[in-house]
């Protein structure tokens, strides 16, 4: 084992060494994905508001809008982890091609039928192919990671940069996507969309040097057995199912508060507090050299996160409600960081891919059912009402954790605990 961790000192640093950026990012071979793949993720985070905005134009329906958006998401979340186990059992490129391809055209497609006045019934049709199609590039690239890096002490700082990078893109995403769309034309931030898509993608799937290897002969079945066969894979379902309804919950209900106030204009302001309170989390996640073991570190996080999202529905003010954004917001990177770094001592390697595509589908059907029942709520009941959705969605999931954590723990001799995975993988040294 000794002989094995020296040999690959040059790539991946020693169990001993104290885990950072600067480090992290000299691994050799990391750039040649990771530009192409911030390019290629950048899409996903103009999706939904690019379709609201063109929908609304289009029809002069905000509900039309938010349902098109709705079913994308939905669909999103479905068909995200066959893609995910297709990437693992035929390699990334493979699917990831005639996957940006389909959703290209889709989106397009899309635009088109908005653009013609087409019924309703046909946009949403449209809106199926196009949320089935998104390219999964983020568990890709965690995937890349992992392959990178094996079971060196810098995947919890790899978890951290993704983290960091995919909050990045929710806020460049939708503030390019809805200047495309006031300023040039609302079909401008789809069509941007679907050419970032085409073209980040197809540059991303042309590194085939650093893609996980597709295993083949006798170990092809051990290989390719579903993620979810994991116990602790689908526990982590749950706990991101609760993070999508605080993300999706936020949205809604910010909105909702600043209009209730005459300051709509504050809505953006209080959103770019809590995703900053992410980042920032996010960032100092990544740079601390943690000793205490991912699971304890998962349910000392999640609690956090459920007791300052339970507060959000009380919140009456400005000053207040920004406070308790910050801190839900700073809460949310560590629980999200540490689900990730939980998969690489879970799950076979020939199954990771299917695996975090699970969880970025988790937290996409977590948002949009939390969409859906914050506005309810808001409609129905009081101002604010929306913010007992994160509360709710954080505290059930909370429970599962605290009942289901032994699920998420790995053997001493470092056999996963799962049924019907039985493959070796490492365990993370904390």
């Amino acid at each position: 084992m000794e002989s094995t961790v020296t040999s690959k000192a040059s790539e991946n640093p020693t169990p001993s060494a104290r885990p950072g950026y600067g480090r992290l990012l000299r691994t050799r071979g990391a750039w040649t994905f990771l530009l192409p793949g911030f390019a290629a993720r950048q899409p996903f985070a103009m999706l939904t508001i690019s379709i609201v905005l063109l929908v609304q134009h289009t029809t002069g329906s905000y509900g039309a809008a938010g349902a098109v958006a709705a079913v994308t998401g939905v669909s999103m979340a479905l068909f995200a982890p066959y893609t995910g186990r297709l990437a693992d059992r035929y390699g990334q490129r493979a699917v990831l091609i005639p996957g940006v391809l389909l959703h290209a055209v889709s989106g397009l497609t899309l635009t088109a039928l908005a653009l013609l006045d087409a019924p309703l019934w046909a946009v949403f049709v449209a809106a199926v192919p196009t949320g089935a199609s998104v390219p999964q590039v983020g568990p890709m690239v965690r995937a890349r990671w992992g392959v990178k890096l094996k079971d060196s002490p810098l995947m919890t700082t790899a978890a951290a940069f993704e983290s960091v990078t995919d909050e990045l893109t929710f806020v460049v995403g939708p503030l390019l996507a809805t200047a495309l769309c006031t300023a040039v034309d609302p079909a401008a931030g789809l069509v941007t969309e679907a050419s970032l898509t085409l073209i980040g993608g197809l540059l991303f799937a042309a590194q085939k040097s650093t893609q996980p290897t597709v295993a083949g002969g006798g170990h092809a079945r051990v290989e390719h057995a579903s993620a979810l066969r994991v116990p602790g894979v689908r526990v982590l379902i749950v706990i991101f199912l609760g993070i999508g309804t605080v993300f999706g919950g936020m949205q809604v209900s910010l909105a909702a508060f600043t209009e209730s106030i005459g300051e709509p204009g504050l809505n953006g302001v209080l959103y770019g507090v809590f995703a900053a309170g992410n980042m920032l989390s996010g960032v100092v996640c990544g740079a601390i050299a943690w000793k205490a073991a991912p699971q304890r570190r998962l349910v000392i996080g999640y609690t956090a996160l459920a007791l300052t999202a339970s507060g959000l529905w009380a919140a009456h003010s400005v000053p207040v409600l920004a406070g308790l954004g910050l801190l839900v917001g700073m809460c949310i990177a560590p629980a999200l960081i540490t689900g990730y770094t939980l998969v690489d001592s879970l799950v076979p390697a020939g199954a990771r891919t299917e695996a975090f595509t699970w969880l970025t589908g988790a937290v996409a059907l977590g948002q949009a059912a939390a969409v859906t029942i914050a506005g309810q709520l808001e409609d129905r009941l009081w101002g604010g009402a929306g913010f007992l959705v994160p509360m709710g969605g954080t505290v059930l999931a909370l429970a599962t954790l605290l009942a289901l954590r032994s699920r998420l723990m790995t053997r001493a001799n470092g056999r996963t605990v799962a049924r019907g995975v039985g493959h070796r993988v490492p365990v993370a040294v904390d």
